[in-house]
Order: C-alpha cells, then sequence, then structure tokens
C-alpha cells in the first residue's frame, strides 16, 4: 500500500504515526494512525516510530506500507527547553516568554533586571537547550541586556543564544561572545517588543524553531529519524501552533487543546475583544500558548487525579479505582482505562482553560 503522506509525532510518552492522502490534490484525507511507547529509555526512538509504523499497517491491513513523504515533530526527551532573560516582568520578558511558548518551548527558567550569581548558578544547573536575552525597546534601555549577554557569554555553555532585545544593543552583543569565540552560538534577530505596547514575536519565533532543528540533540536515536523525513523536525506545540494560525485564517479565531502525557497546552488565535483591549496593562500577541506542566494524563496524572478528588473518581469506578490506578499503562485498552483517561482530559481541559483565559483585576 501506498500513501501520500506519513505524519510522525515523537511525544515524551507516545510516539504516533498518521497516514494521509489527497495531499497532492489539495483534499488531504486522513487515513488511520498507530500508536506506540515512544523509546526514549530504550536508547532509541526509531523502536518506538517503527513500532507506531507497524500498528499502522495492522489497522490498514496492509503487508507493506510505502508514503511520499514523510514528516515529524518531536517533544520527546524534554521537548525544547529555554530560558528567558529580560528587563521588565511585564513587558520585555512577557515578550519573550510568549515568542519562546509559541515557538513550542518548555520554559525552565524567567529572570527580569540584571541575573545574579544566583541566577547564574541556576542557568549552569538547568543547561537549557536554547538562552533568549531580550531586554529594553529599540533605542531605549541597553545596560540591562548587554550585562546578562556578558554573563551569559562568560559562562561558555556552548548553548545556543538568541538576541531579540534592543536594537542598538546588537554590534556590542557580537562583540561580546566573539571575545569569548561563541560568536557561531550567537543568533540577532529583531526585538520582541520594539516599541511601548507593540509585541513582534514572530520573528523570534520562527529563529528558535530553526535553531532548534540546527542544533538540539533530541531524545537518543534522532538523528536517524532527521535522515528519514523530508523536511525539518519541529517542536510538537511549535506545530500546533503554526496550523493553529493557519486554520485561523480559513475559520477565524479558534482554540487548538494538546492534552499530552505530561502537559496540557493550549493555543488560542485571536485579535480579542475590542473591550477587553481597551483595558489591558500590556499588549497580548494575536497567537498565544499557555502550557501547563503539572497536568498530563500519564506523566502527571497522579495531580490530575488530587483535582478530580477521591469521591469523585469513587462515584464514577467504585472500589476499582485503586486496581485501575495501579494498573495504568501509557495506552489505555479496557473501557475503563479509556473512561478514566476520559476523565482527566476533561479536568485538564477545564483548568488549563481558566489559566490560559486569564482574570479581570482592578487597578487604582
Amino acid at each position: 500500500m501506498k500513501v501520500d503522506a506519513l505524519v510522525a509525532e515523537i511525544g515524551s510518552t507516545t510516539t504516533i504515526v498518521n497516514a494521509f492522502n489527497g495531499i497532492l490534490e489539495g483534499e488531504p484525507e486522513f487515513l488511520e494512525q498507530g500508536q506506540s511507547k515512544t523509546t526514549v529509555e530504550d536508547g532509541d526512538v526509531v523502536e518506538g516510530l517503527k513500532n507506531a509504523i507497524l500498528d499502522l499497517k495492522r489497522k490498514l491491513g496492509a503487508d507493506s506500507l510505502e508514503y511520499n513523504e514523510m514528516l515529524s515533530t518531536s517533544s520527546a526527551a524534554g521537548g525544547l527547553r529555554m530560558s528567558v532573560h529580560g528587563l521588565v516582568y511585564d513587558i520585555t520578558v512577557k515578550a519573550a516568554r510568549e515568542a519562546a511558548l509559541g515557538a513550542g518551548a518548555n520554559l525552565k527558567m524567567i529572570t527580569s533586571g540584571k541575573m545574579r550569581k544566583a541566577d547564574i548558578n541556576k542557568l549552569k544547573e538547568i543547561r537549557p537547550n536554547i538562552i533568549l536575552i531580550a531586554g529594553g525597546v529599540d533605542y531605549g534601555e541597553r545596560d540591562t541586556a548587554i550585562y546578562n549577554a556578558k554573563l551569559i557569554s562568560d559562562l561558555e555553555l556552548g548553548i545556543p543564544v538568541i538576541y531579540a532585545g534592543n536594537i542598538e544593543n546588537k554590534e556590542e552583543i557580537k562583540e561580546i561572545f566573539n571575545e569569548k569565540s561563541n560568536a557561531q552560538m550567537l543568533y540577532l534577530t529583531e526585538n520582541v517588543y520594539p516599541r511601548i505596547d507593540e509585541l513582534n514575536v514572530e520573528p523570534t519565533r520562527k529563529i528558535i524553531q530553526s535553531v532548534f532543528e540546527e542544533h538540539i540533540v533530541h531524545a537518543p536515536g534522532m538523528e536517524k529519524i532527521k535522515s528519514m523525513v523530508d523536511s525539518k523536525i519541529i517542536p510538537t506545540p511549535g506545530a500546533v501552533m503554526e496550523a493553529s494560525k493557519i486554520l485561523k485564517a480559513e475559520i477565524g479565531d479558534l482554540l487548538a487543546i494538546d492534552v499530552g502525557g505530561a502537559t496540557t497546552d493550549i493555543h488560542s488565535v485571536t485579535c480579542g475583544s475590542d473591550d477587553v483591549n481597551r483595558i489591558l496593562l500590556s499588549p497580548e500577541p494575536e497567537a498565544k500558548r499557555t502550557v501547563e506542566g503539572d497536568m498530563g494524563v500519564f506523566v502527571n496524572m497522579e495531580n490530575i487525579l488530587g483535582m478530580i478528588g477521591e469521591k469523585g473518581l469513587k462515584e464514577s469506578f467504585g472500589s476499582n479505582i485503586e486496581k485501575l490506578i495501579s494498573n495504568y499503562s501509557f495506552l489505555p485498552r479496557s473501557k475503563d482505562e479509556i473512561d478514566l483517561v476520559e476523565i482527566m482530559t476533561e479536568k485538564a481541559i477545564s483548568v488549563a482553560l481558566d489559566r490560559h483565559s486569564g482574570n479581570y483585576r482592578d487597578v487604582y
């Protein structure tokens, strides 16, 4: 059997492969999905991909499976881990944070103002995949970003650094990294907050995804998968965001919800309400992602179960709930397991939507 495209997602717990036809005709048709456990712990994620393709062949009833092209996203082995360092938390830090989240990053560290010794020690400890430095509107404050760039360059971590701050600093930032022979790890882009009340996150999002593909060593075996696919591998949340923006152009404002084994992501693409926009303290991006790192239906399931509560669980499953939880696996099989995943998913979505939406606050 031959299909137009296979699209793989190598997730933190599960690897899935989707088969499509009609791509060349502009009328894509979803055929079937294969699933397998992600095999990071086995030392080679390719095995999980092969198993997912075998499952796909079984569901399609095909002895063999060929395809015209294969695409892939990845969030295995922690996905894209980033740190963000800006000037004012509610302004440039927020802008840089939105750029990183929209690109599909998991933010492991955020600082505002000049970094302190404790910040540097933490940065060395967490060793993110990419460091993002911002700060200052164009032709505004310069010192903080330069100070932070000097500290980060002196660490010589061998980690890609993206500068997306005041454009007046670009040449000096380059000189700082040249002095430590780190120039090849520095990427310069447009300011994420060039003027007061103006976000400019898209250029930074694009360069984050480009750096992710160029530099990041994903899970073991990822290099083999890069040789199998016909386009660059991007972070799964970044792929969801890109798809959401394309879909928004066709159908209008939308929410995209991705409940995974380790996190729950909410993506919204909207210009928002005029009434709300008039009273915002700082601008919001048209395309926004929030990620709840404490809510996944496998890795963090105990957090969601705690939110549901013992009473709610026993009302649904009776005394069987303890056995159900103890035997819970990454792929639900029985009706009770599927029902449990559905209940956890509903709770994760409810809480994540509340957090994504924010709240009104009276400020005088």
